[in-house]
């Protein structure tokens, strides 16, 4: 019978060679024979270009289909996995400090401390750190020379959304010891730092065959609000008052400050003033569940009440990140219906609502699954995600202020005042700078501005020569040329350059540069500084050059490491039981960002906001309904 399955195997494997590029041969050879036909159905639809113009039941089908093969091809662990007796989950029916205990079979995933995983495997850059010069990737492809926006889709709540989800997962450990990257001379009179010394990753050995190094996550990569409950319990006791299970917030409504100005907040490292009060706002929240839960359940403690409001805040973050923020970004038809059936399943939210989850993730969806899948691979978060979440150009070189004490226009858009250099709004001068502002006329100017677009010649020329900071908040003494890091770093953490990487996820490389563009300008740029090397292009640059799906702020390459991704955060315990039955209710019933600021601000969204989503730019008309149930609609 095995030697019959294998001829059968090995007769397909030769057939569908004719059918499939060269550079898939090897990893369909490793497939099961279904999985090798999910696989030619996928790589005719890539050859043709056409997914995303597909019926949306027919786009969520390829993606379901897609996503099975990453789930089976595109997770690999680094460092052992544990073994030994498996603990009581009942005995941690809570979120713990540093993320431990979420897994029943492996108390160690997603902690603090723990590896970055991987979804390609490493390549080896070692010999080509500074090939090409990183500062000259910067300078020639990256720098902005006219800020680009994002129209009305995408506005700054949106940038600093996804800066305070980063604050919330990921951040490598770094080495003690500096390096130095110096702009050569082609290159130097357009840099704004001439040199700069930053730390190196630190590289730990895993114990492993496979993966013999890694490096290590000082953030919790749960989606646990550690950006606002930190990733320890020395972090976590600094910003709890440990009465009525509440946190820590001043009475404006913005974040505390210690004797030395730095925000009280759960992470505070590297950052600004839009990302302060999304952690303020979520305070706001994790307090009022307090005291919803306090009137409902007298006898719930100081621990108790802490402990579920921070589950149900926690969870509400994933939600608006699920459903609102990715639809935003990704502005399909297909994408909304594939956030909310992740969220919901294909029976719905009503359904849901009544009947609780049934069935399994395509009908019920991922959130509240009995067990969660791993996919043989232990959780965390991987070196591939952080790069594709690279995406500093989203900043503008200013925030414009509004005038909220005028009269709204028709589009309740309010006039413009001063304009707020982004360096005055980021670290301890930020904080100051905040102060002077207040939460609302904030978050109303940034409703109103779109974000940078991620493209070439659009990463902020700011961030070339900026002040980087300390686990505590406290500033470095060097500055940095952020442009340049972030090319380094990709190629330091061994993450595979644009055309593998695209390889490695099963999408169709590159043979030449009109195959990532069709900009004239930007060909030749990349011509001037990899020559003819399609296979030298940095990830960060690639992601930026590649012609976008429309509706899509992100490239198709960097959305298939969400759709892997994006399933894996969530745990099972999703119910009453563990959440109370108030608190369940309060995450179903909030649906969005705007849900939550009408909780905690509703005359602002009032009086300021036409948009349907808190995420586009709040003057933009809210869409048409379309007589078309979702799931049969035609991308136009």
């Amino acid at each position: 019978m095995f030697r019959l399955t294998e001829l059968i195997k090995n007769l397909s494997s030769a057939s569908l060679r004719r059918f499939i590029h060269q550079d898939f041969h090897e990893v369909v050879n490793r497939m099961t024979i279904i999985d090798a036909f999910l696989f030619l159905i996928v790589h005719s639809i890539d050859k043709l270009g056409i997914w995303h113009r597909l019926p949306v039941i027919f786009g969520l089908l390829y993606l379901s289909v897609r996503r099975h093969l990453h789930q089976e091809y595109s997770l690999f662990n680094v460092g052992r996995s544990p073994t030994g007796v498996r603990y009581n989950p009942a005995d941690y029916p809570y979120r713990t400090a540093d993320g431990k205990y979420n897994e029943p079979f492996n108390e160690g995933a997603g902690s603090q401390g723990t590896f970055f995983g991987r979804n390609v495997l490493p390549v080896n850059q070692q010999d080509k750190l500074k090939k090409p010069d990183p500062m000259v990737v910067a300078t020639r492809l990256l720098a902005r020379k006219k800020f680009i926006d994002t129209g009305k889709q995408f506005n700054m709540i949106a940038a600093s959304w996804i800066q305070f989800m980063i604050h919330d997962w990921v951040d490598h450990m770094e080495e003690t010891e500096q390096i130095e990257l110096v702009a050569p001379k082609e290159v130097a009179n357009q840099c704004p730092l001439k040199s700069f010394r930053f730390y190196k990753t630190k590289e730990v050995p895993t114990g492993f065959w496979d993966i013999k190094s890694g490096a290590l996550n000082i953030r919790t990569p749960w989606w646990d609000g550690s950006a606002i409950y930190g990733s320890n319990e020395k972090r976590l006791h600094k910003v709890r008052t440990f009465k009525d299970g509440k946190l820590k917030i001043s009475e404006d409504g913005l974040l505390l400050h210690d004797q030395d100005g730095i925000a009280v907040s759960g992470d505070v490292r590297n950052s600004w003033a839009g990302v302060s009060i999304l952690q303020a706002l979520f305070v706001k929240e994790h307090n009022a569940v307090c005291d919803t839960l306090k009137r409902e359940y007298e006898n719930l403690g100081d621990e108790e009440l802490y402990r579920h409001a921070r589950l149900v805040t926690s969870a509400v973050i994933a939600k608006v990140h699920t459903i609102d923020w990715t639809v935003e970004l990704l502005k399909t038809d297909t994408l909304l219906a594939g956030m909310r059936g992740n969220w919901y399943g294909l029976l719905g939210k009503t359904f849901k609502d009544k009947f609780g989850h049934v069935g399994g993730a395509i009908l019920g969806g991922v959130v509240g699954l009995k067990k969660p899948e791993n996919h043989g691979v232990p959780y965390s978060l991987t070196e591939e995600f952080v790069s594709v979440y690279r995406m500093h150009s989203l900043l503008p070189d200013y925030l414009q202020l509004r005038d909220i004490s005028a009269a709204p226009d028709s589009h309740k858009s309010p006039p413009s005042t001063d304009k707020i250099p982004m360096p005055s709004l980021i670290g301890r001068g930020g904080e100051r700078t905040l102060s002077g502002i207040g939460f609302t006329k904030l978050m109303v100017s940034m409703g109103h501005q779109a974000s940078g677009a991620l493209e070439p010649w659009n990463y902020p020329m700011w961030l070339r020569d900026v002040v980087p900071q300390d686990v505590d908040g406290t500033d470095r003494p060097d500055h940095v040329d952020l442009a340049a890091l972030e090319v380094y770093r990709d190629r330091e953490r061994n993450v595979a350059r644009y055309n593998e990487f695209r390889r490695a996820l099963l999408l169709i490389p590159i043979s030449k540069w009109e195959d990532v563009t069709d900009d004239q300008e930007v060909i030749e740029a990349l011509h001037q500084v990899y020559g003819d090397e399609v296979e030298e292009l940095d990830l960060l640059v690639g992601l930026m050059a590649e012609k976008k799906i429309k509706g899509f702020a992100i490239s198709e390459t960097a959305f298939i490491i969400f759709l892997l991704m994006a399933t894996r955060f969530f745990t099972s315990n999703f119910n009453e039981e563990t959440y109370t039955k108030k608190g369940f209710e309060w995450v179903n019933s909030t649906e969005s960002l705007k849900d939550v600021l009408d909780r905690h601000y509703p005359e602002m969204t009032a009086k300021w906001m036409n948009s349907a989503s808190a995420f586009s730019v709040w003057d933009s008309p809210p869409p048409s309904p379309s007589p078309i149930p979702l799931l049969f609609r035609v991308p136009k």
